[in-house]
């Protein structure tokens, strides 16, 4: 195949999960559900949070973050796989590809720099509970959270410039669903060894040191509730790390089974598969998780859920006030 400069490369060829024509109105139906319900679920845990001025505190703070980051995450790739079944076309454009690559790196970075902050955040409530207020105060979350914002966007930036250095050939194709970085560098023309070594050094280390994190919080939580002797402040404890945990070990699990485990995945479909654990059906099993581990983020969904209705029933009596009223004027 004739190999051309990056800057005259068009557009590549996104090979998606199947080639098979009756299976794909099958698989835009599934997706499409799935997506909706992740931002449905997600928007809710949102507008539970910020509608309670009780939850406004740094757990619920990191919960709505995830929240937005997640529906952000799902964003980058579900509706361009959606509109490509729909349209029977596979191509993508190279600056859309691009997009793709610096906004997934960004998100997937921020979706692990909060699961430590949360972990974090459960330490000090839990073994530091009279230093909680003065630690993580609104003042310290805002930061830390724009602080990772700020290390994402220029490691994802980086990624970027890098790529576009990168030659490949007329109608590359890309056996994946979207153009994620390691897919991308393999169909490249290009000498990569700079690109791969920057994705793993990177990759470990906002792996593995958030993971670090992770664990040494939760040693010292589970220290600490060995010596509880409250029997109810175990139980609300529980069910917060509960719900961390739980969405800790899906996100990390398929996460590194993707980037340090590609022996597991022979096939360019295993990989694939793989990928849809943390890109699609990770933060559309977050909301569920919180909501049915978490009893306050389940009153905080339970109480926005009668606003709704109560607004919802107020709106229909109005309406039919109005329309009996005109009824009787005519009358």
């Amino acid at each position: 195949m004739e190999t051309e400069n990056h800057t005259l490369i068009a557009e590549f060829l996104i090979l998606g999960l199947s080639d098979d024509t009756e299976l794909q109105p099958v698989l835009f139906g599934l997706f499409l559900s799935m997506y909706l319900v992740t931002v449905l679920g997600n928007l809710l845990i949102i507008l539970a949070v910020s509608s309670d001025s009780h939850r406004h505190n740094p757990m619920y703070f990191f919960l709505s973050n995830l929240s937005l980051i997640d529906v952000c995450f799902v964003s980058t790739t579900i509706p361009k796989m959606l509109v490509s079944m729909q349209s029977q076309r596979k191509d993508i454009s190279y600056i859309e590809c691009l997009t793709q690559v610096y906004f997934f790196n960004t998100f997937a970075g921020m979706d692990n720099f909060l699961l430590a902050l949360m972990a974090y955040d459960r330490f000090v409530a839990i073994c530091h509970p009279l230093k909680y207020t003065v630690i993580m105060n609104r003042r310290v979350c805002i930061l830390l959270v724009l602080m990772f914002w700020i290390i994402m966007f220029w490691v994802s930036i980086i990624h970027v410039l890098l790529m576009k250095e990168l030659n490949f050939s007329r109608g590359t194709e890309i056996p994946h669903f979207f153009c994620e970085l390691a897919q991308v560098l393999k169909v490249s023309n290009s000498d990569t060894h700079i690109n791969t070594i920057f994705l793993y050094v990177v990759t470990s280390l906002l792996g593995v040191i958030p993971m670090t994190g992770i664990l040494m919080s939760y040693s010292q939580i589970v220290s600490s509730l060995l010596r509880m002797s409250s029997t109810v402040s175990k139980n609300k404890a529980f069910s917060t790390c509960g719900s961390h945990l739980c969405v800790v070990a899906l996100f990390y699990g398929s996460g590194f089974g993707v980037y340090f485990s590609s022996s597991m995945f022979h096939s360019s479909q295993g990989r694939m598969i793989a990928s849809l654990m943390y890109a699609v059906i990770s933060p559309m099993l977050n909301p569920f998780i919180y909501s049915l581990r978490n009893k306050d983020v389940k009153g905080a969904l339970g109480e926005l859920l009668d606003r709704v209705s109560s607004c919802t029933s107020w709106i229909i009596d109005m309406r039919t006030k109005f329309i009996l009223s005109t009824v009787r004027q005519v009358l």
